[in-house]
């Protein structure tokens, strides 16, 4: 069988796999550990910090707000005609308000800003690399980290959390527009009985959870950026590698701080 050379091809595509990942991984944590180093030294660069912030933050708003109304109200409409067969539907808002606080506000509005900002940083800083201006930084005496990594970072940091508050407070909205047109519930019962259910801890899961998402994706689109190579196709496909990364990472880091914040919950 090890002398079959399609089995020996694939053990050679399975083995570079595996060392690109280790890379990939190692490159990012050591990333990670450079911008703690330099974060706090001066010089501190505020306003390209803001201009990111106006881009990742201000311009993802719009798409943001219309995925989290119209998310949240088929969601009201799923659990509202879903319920009705056992009369439950006095149970949407509750269902609503912590599926969408704790998983979906969260997990969506970090999938749009992975597919929107992620790709962007990546192409940016890809076509930087590409055209030698990261080297002319270095050239001049100035940190590539300290100029293009950080101010993405925080930016994201800031910007996510606050996006994902925007996202569960409209797709409440919503949901509670659909329930009142559809199920005849009035929209003081909603939101009280919303409120009934949530408690700090859903908000601190979800804000949680977003940190940590923001996190891996300004470092994995800034280091796959600093590591382009191949001109305009290398930058495509650094682009292409980026929103798949980020997305799975989302949906499977998602179970593990779900699992974590259930096993967390009892011991308040």
């Amino acid at each position: 069988m090890l002398n079959n050379p399609v089995f020996r091809d694939y053990l050679k595509r399975l083995g570079t796999r595996l060392i690109e990942t280790l890379h990939f991984m190692g490159g990012t944590f050591n990333l990670g550990v450079q911008c703690l180093r330099e974060m706090f030294k001066p010089p501190f660069y505020f306003r390209l910090t803001l201009d990111q912030m106006f881009l990742i933050g201000v311009r993802s708003f719009i798409l943001v707000a219309v995925t989290a109304l119209a998310t949240g109200s088929v969601m009201a409409l799923q659990f509202g005609y879903g319920l009705q067969k056992f009369g439950g539907q006095l149970y949407v808002p509750k269902v609503l308000a912590l599926s969408f606080v704790r998983e979906m506000g969260p997990v969506f509005t970090s999938l749009l800003v992975a597919a929107r900002i992620g790709s962007g940083i990546t192409a940016e800083v890809g076509s930087m690399n590409v055209t030698q201006q990261i080297d002319a930084i270095r050239a001049l005496g100035t940190s590539p980290v300290k100029k293009i990594v950080i101010p993405r970072l925080l930016a994201t940091l800031i910007t996510l959390p606050i996006l994902t508050v925007f996202a569960n407070f409209i797709g409440l909205f919503g949901g509670m527009l659909v329930s009142v047109r559809e199920m005849g519930i009035t929209p003081d019962f909603f939101f009280i009985k919303a409120r009934e259910a949530l408690t700090l801890h859903d908000f601190n899961t979800g804000l949680v959870k977003t940190t940590v998402f923001a996190v891996f994706i300004a470092l994995t689109s800034c280091w796959r950026g600093m590591h382009t190579t191949g001109g305009t196709k290398g930058v495509g496909d650094s682009t292409t590698w980026v929103v798949v990364t980020t997305n799975i990472f989302i949906m499977v880091a998602d179970f593990f701080l779900t699992k974590f914040f259930i096993i967390l919950r009892p011991l308040r």
